[in-house]
């Protein structure tokens, strides 16, 4: 049986993805973590593994299916570290990179949209209040940084569309002249 070694970037990637990839997946960062992940796998050569354009070769008794399978292994290792505890469940009988990168797109990917649509109804509904300025602007960069780790966006324009629409009425005359 021949032996094999593991190719130096895999090596790099297993030893520092703790350090790359700085956050572990849970039920709200799906959009980072994905982004982190295939960043990291795609500048060493292992994009393919994640999403399947790197299949496994036919033949399992040939050296080339050995090599795969070898990456392959240490990848899904690799990804298992960087995924928090409560999603594990979902992946634990998967066996390839592959199977594990797209079941957890099926299953978070919808959960951030419905992230996205529950803080963009958050913003739309902020107001002042009785805050400060200070805390209502912090308030609303909360909530539109959180509706960008969701994975989407807010425009300039409507989130200052936002801002004014949550002023109370003393700062009418600030509104209008905006």
């Amino acid at each position: 049986m021949a032996e094999f070694t593991i190719p130096s970037p895999l090596k790099f990637l297993v030893s520092n993805i703790k350090q790359i990839v700085t956050i572990q997946l849970n039920n709200e960062n799906y959009a980072i973590w994905r982004l982190q992940t295939l960043k990291l796998f795609s500048a060493n050569g292992f994009e393919g593994y994640l999403t399947g354009s790197q299949i496994s070769p036919a033949d399992e008794s040939f050296a080339d299916f050995r090599l795969w399978k070898l990456v392959d292994q240490n990848l899904v290792s690799a990804l298992f570290s960087t995924i928090s505890p409560g999603i594990l469940p979902y992946i634990l009988n998967l066996t390839t990179a592959h199977e594990i990168w797209t079941t957890l797109e099926g299953r978070l990917q919808p959960t951030n949209r419905s992230r996205v649509i529950q803080l963009k109804n958050e913003l739309h509904n902020v107001t002042m209040g009785d805050s400060s300025m200070q805390q209502y602007l912090a308030q609303v960069k909360s909530i539109v940084d959180n509706i960008a780790v969701a994975g989407s966006k807010v425009e300039t324009e409507d989130i200052l569309h936002y801002i004014l629409n949550g002023l109370p009425a003393v700062y009418n005359s600030l509104k209008t002249s905006i």
